[in-house]
């Protein structure tokens, strides 16, 4: 197929297209670099060295001979966008290309404002350049678990079952978003959902969990394809920073009591995910929904697995607890359904701690990377 991946310079992104190519797809990656300057803005960095995408991509094509095509510009300009789509007539588009970071998002007014303009108002470009460009094209476009919140009853997949004084009727689930970047999730879901209906374009939502895990079989072809490894406390996961903690000999921080629960997948994972969806696309006029994780964890069990593997490795972590920077319950109810992944065949990799001990390593690597004061929250919700 000819796939785009928008997004394709990021964490998620990268290692998608190289998968992807080395699939045989013929890829193009559409990415403005903004995720870069996120970090020359915020003072801070990939623990791993990341090389220019041009020298990414030129690296690729040596190891395996396999060119992906690239196109640096905004979603957000549609005329930049719709000669992407002349150009590339793709048949599926891989939607990375939005600001990610929840705790960015609350930092003022201004990222507030910037993550829905960015995040909403360029994927309404991407369902109108489907609708005059390619209208066949199945839109694959990473969602994310948070927009369900945490509610008291089982999270169905996308949709669900509601009686209501004696009459039935199948709704999309209740949306309850923790922060400014997943409420711009939930506006692009309604906006893929309407778009679906009325011009019959077909659509995937990968409703994501909290993705962890570094190296892929791509990116270990060479140093140079290396992937992000995010540690700060604007952009790096909470996994992340309990490493990168144990690895510099600071005690592993956790908000509140700990008990906040999530949906995981390792980053191999995302990359399957994404496969199977453009292998088994939506029909015309589907909005289809994939709740996108494996396990469960809660925050202190993270630590506590983290914490475990560090002592394996002659380190001894302490964990503690810290006042909770968001606005969110920290004992819960959290039961997701993820069925329709699996029945299409993905087959997960989990949690382990091999796993775990082969990013602890990789933090122990390239530590002295690290910018200590950037570990710790500095946004609070409130």
């Amino acid at each position: 197929m000819k796939i785009v991946v928008a997004g394709g310079d990021g964490f998620c992104g990268w290692p998608t297209a190289l998968y992807l190519s080395k699939q045989g797809h013929e890829v193009a990656i559409v990415d403005n670099l903004v995720r870069r300057k996120y970090d020359e803005e915020l003072r801070s960095n990939s623990v791993t060295p990341i090389y220019s995408l041009e020298e990414r991509v030129a690296k690729w094509k040596e190891k395996t001979g396999k060119e992906i095509q690239t196109y640096i510009g905004d979603l957000n300009h549609y005329d930049f966008l719709a000669e992407v789509f002349r150009q590339t007539e793709p048949d599926a588009f891989v939607h990375f290309a939005e600001q990610r970071s929840a705790p960015y998002s609350m930092i003022d007014r201004e990222h507030a404002v910037y993550t829905q303009q960015n995040n909403v108002i360029g994927n309404l470009n991407v369902l109108f350049a489907i609708k005059e460009f390619a209208p066949s094209c199945h839109l694959i476009k990473l969602g994310t678990m948070g927009e369900y919140g945490t509610p008291n009853i089982d999270i169905e997949e996308g949709y669900i079952e509601i009686e209501h004084k004696g009459r039935k009727d199948k709704l999309p689930f209740p949306k309850q978003p923790g922060s400014f970047y997943h409420l711009s999730k939930v506006h692009d879901s309604h906006n893929i959902m309407l778009a679906c209906k009325i011009w019959g374009i077909r659509a995937t939502d990968l409703n994501q969990g909290v993705v962890y895990g570094l190296h892929t079989e791509e990116t270990k072809l060479d140093p140079v394809l290396a992937n992000r490894f995010d540690y700060d406390g604007v952009f790096g996961t909470a996994l992340n920073r309990f490493l990168i903690q144990a690895a510099t000999g600071h005690d592993i921080t956790v908000y509140g009591s700990g008990g906040q629960t999530r949906g995981f997948l390792n980053i191999t994972d995302t990359i399957r995910c994404v496969e199977i969806a453009a292998e088994n696309p939506a029909d015309a006029g589907e909005f289809r929904v994939f709740n996108q994780f494996t396990e469960s964890f809660s925050v202190k069990e993270l630590a506590e697995k983290v914490q475990k593997v560090s002592r394996e490795q002659g380190l001894d972590p302490k964990i503690t607890s810290i006042e909770n920077p968001r606005v969110e319950a920290e004992e819960h109810y959290y039961n997701a359904v993820n069925t329709r992944l699996r029945d299409l065949g993905l087959e997960p990799n989990l949690l382990t701690d091999d796993v775990l001990r082969g990013i602890l390593e990789t933090a122990i690597e390239h530590k002295d990377r690290v910018i200590k004061e950037n570990v710790l929250p500095t946004v609070t919700w409130r």
